[in-house]
């Protein structure tokens, strides 16, 4: 794919000389006449940012501040025609990649698009190239990933469903030295017990109904890379014990053998539930959790940064185009509106589920807003998942009976039949505080 180019300048010949320059090099351009206009456009996939330093309005360095805070990672040349020694310095010092002056030389401004491009190929690598966003969040949380991706320590992921999970996961494994070995996904919620232990440690031969051959189970699969248990939290009580112990001595013992088989896997999990609450509730064993929550990373809900729709849709119209319909070119900015305006119970994947839907019904090149007003509208008629209906559920029955009793906890309890101490914890739970409730007379 080309690198893609964003110029900004209020010169709209230089604009179009510039433009033509860069695109006859083989560049994606894009092209903005004010710093206002970049910022938009910033919101697609960019890998270089050129500005002219004096424009109306918000200036080069202005517009430079705010992509450091919302892009840091997006390398920035600002040329001018008053160009100085003392600005010059002051912007490298700051941040900027580049600092030319007018009448720009060829050959000095390929050099700098050249630097700036190879340096962000060096500081970000292909590790993430998966992940599209453009927020300071999930920013923030990928140079997280990215420092403890060198290390073997055991990573629990956090973050409700459809947010990315296991994509985060994998962009880990890429980052790290195990990233020429497999990288193995397994839902621990999905297979019933006796299934899931085969899965995870294999089998021998006649070890139970069914098992004609021995197999080889996913840890040894994983040997050398990356094994990652999603929705660890659902895993039944008796195999968080085996688990356990796999992670301490580093060995497995298939179902029905007695021998024990050396394996070296990084371990990296997720869940969507609360585990300090389901230790609390003795359905996850503390041990484990420590095992397993040396490092935590959380997962904002899409809703946290919308931001990250637009790039998000536009990408996710490309591959749906690719796989469904080729006449479908892009998505209007009407529509990213509406998107972005859209609380996203389902997150990144119930984003792309929609775009998938829109892009296949669509007869026209462009998505309009109406199509995905009509596809949102359809999409809050599904049923939620038993976890998060169960959730929205006890927030809505808490408030109610706080709001009865005028934030009464001994009353709300008794109402709740429950005793005090637990009805706090689900107060802790859903972010709860009684006192919001009381009466002000």
């Amino acid at each position: 794919m080309k690198p893609h180019i964003l110029l900004v300048d209020d010169d709209a010949s230089l604009l179009k000389l510039l433009s033509m320059r860069l695109s006859a090099s083989g560049y994606q351009i894009s092209c903005a006449e004010s710093a206002e206009e970049a910022l938009e456009v910033l919101s697609e996939k960019i890998d270089l940012l050129v500005t002219d330093l004096r424009m109306e309005g918000m200036d080069g360095m202005a517009l430079f501040k705010q992509v450091q805070r919302l892009y840091p990672q997006l390398p920035v040349v600002i040329i001018t025609a008053h160009g100085s020694i003392p600005e010059a310095v002051t912007a490298t010092q700051q941040g900027v990649f580049g600092f030319l002056t007018k009448p720009i030389d060829r050959d000095q401004l390929m050099q700098n698009i050249e630097a700036a491009l190879a340096s962000t190929s060096r500081s970000e690598g292909e590790w993430r190239n998966n992940i599209i966003s453009r927020s300071q969040t999930m920013e923030q949380l990928l140079q997280e990933a990215e420092q403890i991706a060198g290390s073997d320590v055991s990573v629990l992921i956090t973050g409700a469903s459809g947010s990315g999970k296991e994509l985060l996961a994998n962009a880990i494994h890429k980052a790290s030295s195990r990233c020429k070995k497999p990288f193995i996904a397994i839902n621990c919620g999905a297979l019933p017990e006796q299934l899931l232990e085969s899965e995870l440690f294999g089998h021998s031969k006649g070890a139970f109904t069914g098992a004609v051959n021995k197999h080889e189970g996913l840890f040894q699969a994983a040997n050398g890379g990356t094994l990652f248990l999603d929705e660890i939290g659902d895993m039944p009580t008796p195999l968080q014990v085996k688990l356990l112990r796999v992670l301490q001595e580093r060995h497995i013992r298939p179902v029905g053998s007695t021998e024990t088989i050396a394996v070296d896997v990084r371990v990296i999990s997720a869940t969507h539930r609360d585990l300090e609450q389901a230790m609390q509730d003795k359905s996850f064993r503390e041990d484990l959790f420590y095992r397993l929550n040396v490092v935590n990373l959380h997962l904002p809900p899409l809703k946290d940064r919308p931001e990250d729709i637009p790039p998000l849709a536009r990408y996710f119209v490309e591959q749906a185009a690719l796989r469904h319909n080729p006449k479908v070119k892009s998505i209007s900015s009407a529509a990213l509106q509406v998107l972005a305006q859209a609380s996203w119970p389902g997150n990144v994947r119930q984003l792309e589920n929609i775009i998938e839907k829109v892009t296949a019904l669509s007869n026209t090149p462009i998505i309009s807003d109406t199509a995905i007003h009509r596809a949102l509208a359809n999409q809050e008629q599904v049923i939620a998942n038993f976890n998060d209906a169960r959730a929205e559920f006890e927030k809505r029955y808490l408030c109610k009976v706080l709001q009865i009793t005028e934030g009464n906890v001994t009353q709300a309890a008794k109402i709740a039949g429950r005793n005090r101490t637990d009805f706090y914890k689900l107060l802790k739970k859903h972010a709860l505080e009684a006192s919001d409730y009381k009466s002000d007379e």
